[in-house]
């Protein structure tokens, strides 16, 4: 088998065997393909698409290029993805939730990817917290805290990372058979018994409308399933922040103050639960979801999560009294400055992805590969839709590293809202169940 070969069965929209796939993953992985017949491949499936049995086969390829761990542990493996947004630091409540339910979770999760923040970057705001964990480190490192979010190491999906480069340079990047092949090739090579998966919709998200969004949770849903792992999706709200802050430190600060209590987001709090729920009845730790969330709610309320979450820093490197003290010990900007409304109103739209750029304008973010990021920036305090606002209430609180930056974003700010003379319906927090 050939290149070639390949490449001419998916120009043809004739499909991708397994042993195809098999293949020019490894090809992929070991540079055997060039950069040309990489983005050629990549373009054929953009175009014409595959069936299920070609984005299963694709998947367990490129999860199979690298490592896949391997587990012997007295309770179930499981997983979160969110396919991302604003505002969203739910994997920081969900992981340690579920490690206190009985689970074990090697969440390996990735960094912000255009207006959207990333679990990674998040976790690097606190002081000494290490994300560069081996195999070997993170399978120790499970056994003994039932819970680590990490980044991929070399060893897992190299296929996934050669591809997703070349991808971004050909325009490519849409394919939800790409997408799909990318996000499960990376968290199935992680020995998953059950995964749950959350799929946004709505300006701050990838996919804009509920035809995008069912497309892939399905595609998700049915082709983790065809790989081995049991796997369910829910469609959830994103045409506004998920939380009030948006900015890594801040995002930390937020959740940290819903894991003890001390300051509980209700939006981060209920979507936690609900998806902690699938996975536990996917684990069989819960007789449904609903029984599920339930032990997701105590395992917050009782602070067994909060407790998981510091043992997890501090054997990551960061501070032994995180939970204690997380206030202190996150770093912040040097400027803040309150964004008033202009007028008197409700709150009738968000342009969420706005909101996010901000950020990122704000060095939150990375316009390009190799950006530093500033993790004291962001925005606070946002108001969601539904809410009245005036010129002597704030829309949001800017954190900057200069004046000059809080003004532009300030700006940026007051042009994300729309505001209306009348209340309008409150979005919903999760718009459909898939599996």
């Amino acid at each position: 088998m050939d290149a070639r070969e390949v490449l001419a069965r998916v120009r043809d929209a004739k499909g991708l065997t397994a042993a195809e796939a098999d293949w020019f993953a490894r090809a992929l992985a070991s540079g055997e393909v060039t950069d040309a017949q990489a983005g050629a491949f990549a373009m054929a499936i953009r175009l014409n698409g595959l069936d299920a049995p070609g984005r299963v086969a694709l998947t367990r390829a490129m999860r199979d290029s690298g490592q896949v761990l391997h587990w012997d542990m007295p309770g179930p493996v499981v997983d979160k993805h969110s396919t991302g947004g604003l505002g969203d630091s739910v994997s920081l409540l969900l992981a340690p939730a579920l490690a206190a339910c009985g689970c074990y979770v090697p969440m390996i999760s990735g960094r912000g990817l255009g207006h959207t923040g990333g679990t990674l970057d998040k976790l690097e705001a606190i002081p000494g917290y290490r994300t560069d964990l081996s195999v070997d480190e993170l399978q120790k490192l499970v056994r003994d805290t039932r819970c680590i979010i990490t980044g991929a190491s070399a060893d897992i999906a190299p296929a996934d990372r050669r591809l997703y480069a070349i991808r971004d340079v050909t325009a490519s990047v849409e394919s939800i058979d790409l997408i799909t092949a990318s996000i499960l090739s990376k968290k199935l090579a992680a020995g998953l018994e059950a995964l749950v998966l959350d799929v946004k919709v709505g300006s701050g998200a990838f996919m804009k409308t509920m035809d995008q969004a069912r497309a892939l949770a399905q595609s998700l849903v049915s082709t983790a399933q065809g790989a081995g792992c049991m796997t369910t999706a829910l469609i959830t709200d994103m045409n506004q922040p998920l939380g009030c802050s948006a900015g890594n430190a801040l995002e930390v600060l937020e959740a940290m103050e819903t894991l003890t209590g001390s300051a509980v987001n209700q939006a981060l709090w209920d979507l936690t639960a609900a998806l902690g729920g699938e996975a536990l009845a996917l684990a069989g730790l819960a007789a449904d979801a609903d029984e599920g969330a339930q032990k997701i709610d105590d395992a917050l309320e009782t602070g067994r999560a909060a407790e998981i979450f510091g043992e997890m820093v501090a054997v990551l490197g960061g501070p032994m009294d995180f939970v204690e003290r997380f206030p202190d010990r996150l770093p912040a900007a040097p400027v803040m400055r309150e964004v008033r409304a202009e007028r008197a109103g409700f709150v009738a739209i968000v342009d969420a992805e706005a909101l996010g750029m901000a950020v990122v304008r704000l060095g939150g973010g990375r316009l390009k590969n190799g950006d530093r990021i500033n993790p004291s920036v962001g925005l606070s305090e946002m108001v969601m839709i539904g809410e009245r606002v005036s010129p002597d209430l704030p829309l949001a609180m800017v954190h900057a590293a200069s004046e000059v930056e809080a003004d532009r974003a300030a700006a940026a700010v007051r042009a994300a809202y729309t505001l209306a003379d009348t209340e309008p319906d409150e979005p919903d927090l999760i718009y459909e169940r898939i599996g």
